[in-house]
């Protein structure tokens, strides 16, 4: 996407479809078994992500409405994702 003179990235993380995931933060991987357990905005994100929403929008909203730098919110996401991925519940 092109945006006057600029490229602008967008970028989906999305769930695996398989996952199951609950508004008060259970999540599970019928694949392998494995269950985890979220906060509330871990649980607004990860709907979120099933929902296919870019992650910049994701991003705008958490610093609309909880108070975090956008400095500590990039270093929380990548650290986060990475959790995601490492329990496989991101899709390729």
């Amino acid at each position: 996407m092109f945006c006057k003179g600029h490229v602008i990235t967008i970028i989906k993380m999305r769930i695996k479809k398989n996952i199951a995931t609950s508004e008060n933060g259970f999540i599970f991987n019928p694949a392998t078994g494995d269950s985890f357990s979220a906060n509330h905005l871990a649980s607004v994100i990860l709907a979120a992500m099933k929902n296919g929403d870019e992650v910049a929008l994701i991003k705008h909203n958490i610093l609309e409405q909880y108070e975090v730098s956008t400095e500590q919110l990039d270093r929380d996401w990548d650290d986060w994702m990475l959790q995601l991925k490492e329990a496989n519940l991101l899709e390729a």
